[in-house]
């Protein structure tokens, strides 16, 4: 990018947002809403790869299958490498040069 700020500021709303992100998922996985869930795992799919947590993106990738091919009870037990996954990816993008002095 010709902008590092613009980098900067999508790594911040992607940290502030992640709670909010994966709240929003794994209710929908607790629900059995299907359509609610795709919705929520593509969001966090695409944005996790746009901000580099590969991992993430991968695990989210698996969830997705899982939702996708009917499989909500067992996606559950990928919710919790999702969030642990997740939150060390928010940890990183902080304690890296991204947004350390955010």
């Amino acid at each position: 990018m010709d902008n590092p700020q613009i980098a900067r500021s999508f790594a911040g709303d992607f940290a502030k947002l992640w709670g909010t992100r994966y709240e929003i998922l794994a209710a929908a996985v607790g629900r059995g809403d299907v359509s609610g869930a795709l919705d929520a795992i593509l969001s966090l799919r695409t944005s996790s790869a746009m901000v580099g947590g590969v991992r993430l993106a991968l695990l989210a990738g698996q969830l997705e299958e899982h939702i996708r091919n009917g499989g909500l009870r067992e996606a559950q037990p990928l919710l919790s490498d999702v969030a642990d996954c997740g939150y060390a990816t928010v940890q990183e993008l902080k304690d890296s040069y991204v947004l350390r002095n955010d």
